[in-house]
């Protein structure tokens, strides 16, 4: 684990310091710039974002676990943003990111670290005389032994029960000396434990009509790799295959297996499950959006996206079971009855097979968005979308805001989210899956559902850009409050906050 860290904190050190590398040329740049002040810039002096949110849900159908389970999850996001003036018409984003994250349900892929492998003492996952072995081996124990146990409504203290994502991104903005023309190229990496992502985009928009009229079109490529982690029981199955039930080395060696029954059985066997040979993951989209400016107070979008995905597809880490296969489990027989109740502590189902999914997948949004300006104080902002894609998903999203002006700094913003869709071809819930289909998933976020998001923001901006921090000036502060709630059951709360500083000459 200490070793994985340390490989975090590197990634994120060389980030820092290419974003600051960054920074210092944009001063270098607004500093020779600075010499003809005699055509106005796209963007004056350098912005810099300071924004930080913060994540919590509850649920009760995590997808490690096979569609039932812990979903509790939270998430800490701090992210800067730096946006600097290169000469007259261009301007140079940086943003880097980290998003901490602790998951009940993720850390379930081994779900017996909590009581059993690391709880008796015959197993402890941070060693430090672990350099010759595996870099898995805190996540899947060997040789335990004993009576170990487990639950989906219990987090694990796993490796993949806690993570951070390290995010970079540079974009170069150049508009054209009449204004009417931009372009940009966008550079992006991201990294996680089990997940590496690289992107690239472009986009083009065009601006005539005197300026009432505007479309653009952008391209974005990702070039995807997961590593893959699997569930303890897979894992197991994959390294010793037919002998992992009582191989010494195994980590079933001597765990007592109970199927439906209570009766202790030696014959579970996993064999559906095949290793992984392609874990590339591949997207491409292209968006084109229309704006028309319809009356003084009215102004109308249109938009419409194309995104193609390809290879894995599929999360490696969420389980599935058959209902045409028998069960089995691993813990306190006499739980048996109350499996999918959170009063389960101690006993846990070993799985049939993990998540698989078609190798391509289609997406085709499109919608509208229509802004009204009511008066001085008060504009009503809407959008709407429909989705469709060849995974048999249909959604709509319907979203109102409604800014009221408070004075010359402040803004009171209420906002409000329905969404709705279909399930996609391969969910089932859990137990509910065939083992002679092709592709299945009890991942919730790919089932029927609605959803209602509600919540307000404030905004406050600054005459003077007071006060000060060195050279910055405070130029806005917002907040926002957001209340999530799922039809599944599932429920979260966001709230996120940003500060906005102006470079004073």
């Amino acid at each position: 684990m200490a070793e994985k860290q340390v490989e975090v904190v590197g990634v994120t050190s060389r980030f820092f310091c290419a974003f600051f590398l960054l920074f210092s040329m944009g001063l270098l740049a607004q500093s020779k710039d600075s010499l003809s002040q005699f055509k106005k810039k796209v963007l004056e002096n350098i912005e810099i974002d300071m924004l930080m949110s913060y994540y919590e849900q509850e649920g009760t159908h995590a997808a490690v676990t096979g569609g039932i389970g812990n979903e509790y999850l939270t998430d800490y996001t701090p992210t800067i943003v730096v946006r600097m003036p290169m000469g007259e018409n261009g301007i140079l984003t940086a943003d880097v990111g980290l998003s901490a994250y602790t998951s009940a349900s993720s850390s379930n892929g081994n779900p017996f670290n909590k009581s059993g492998a690391s709880a008796n003492g015959e197993y402890e996952d941070d060693d430090d005389d672990d350099d010759e072995e595996d870099d898995d081996d805190d996540e899947y124990p060997r040789g335990n032994g004993g009576d170990p146990k487990g639950s989906p409504w219990v987090a694990s203290t796993g490796a993949s029960a806690k993570d951070v994502l390290t995010t970079l991104n540079v974009n170069y903005q150049h508009a054209s000396e009449d204004r009417n023309t931009y372009w940009s190229v966008a550079l992006g990496g991201s990294t996680e434990y089990d997940y590496e992502s690289f992107s690239t985009a472009f986009s083009l928009a065009k601006l005539w009509n005197e300026k009432n009229t505007e479309f653009s079109v952008k391209g974005q490529l990702f070039f995807d790799r997961w590593k893959p982690i699997i569930p303890t029981e897979m894992h197991e199955y994959e390294a010793f295959q037919e002998t992992f039930l009582y191989n010494e080395d195994s980590y079933f060696s001597g765990v007592p297996i109970i199927n439906n029954q209570g009766t202790i059985v030696a014959s579970y066997l996993p064999n559906q499950f095949e290793s992984y040979t392609y874990t590339h993951r591949n997207s491409y989209s292209i968006s084109m959006s229309l704006s028309q400016i319809l009356h003084p107070k009215l102004q109308g979008a249109l938009f419409v996206d194309l995104v193609k995905q390809e290879g894995f597809l599929s999360n490696p880490l969420q389980r599935v079971y058959f209902q045409d296969r028998p069960d089995y489990y691993i813990g306190n027989q006499q739980t048996l009855g109350a499996y999918t109740s959170p009063s389960n502590t101690d006993l846990f189902h070993l799985a049939d097979d993990v998540e698989r999914l078609p190798s391509s997948r289609i997406k085709i949004p499109f919608g509208a968005r229509l802004n009204y300006y009511l008066n001085e104080y008060v504009v009503f902002r809407s959008y709407a979308r429909m989705y469709q894609d060849d995974w048999g998903i249909q959604s709509k999203t319907f979203q109102v805001e409604l800014p009221v002006r408070v004075g010359l700094s402040w803004k009171i913003t209420p906002v409000y989210r329905f969404y709705d869709q279909t399930a996609a071809d391969y969910f089932q819930p859990y137990n509910q899956h065939l083992s002679a289909n092709p592709f299945y998933t009890s991942d919730y976020d790919l089932s029927g559902f609605h959803s209602h998001q509600w919540g307000i923001g404030i905004n406050y901006r600054t005459v003077f850009s007071t006060p000060q921090i060195f050279s910055f000036g405070l130029n806005s502060f917002q907040l926002r409050a957001q209340k999530y709630n799922r039809s599944d059951g599932l429920s979260a709360f966001i709230v996120s906050t940003g500060l906005q500083f102006v470079l004073d000459n």
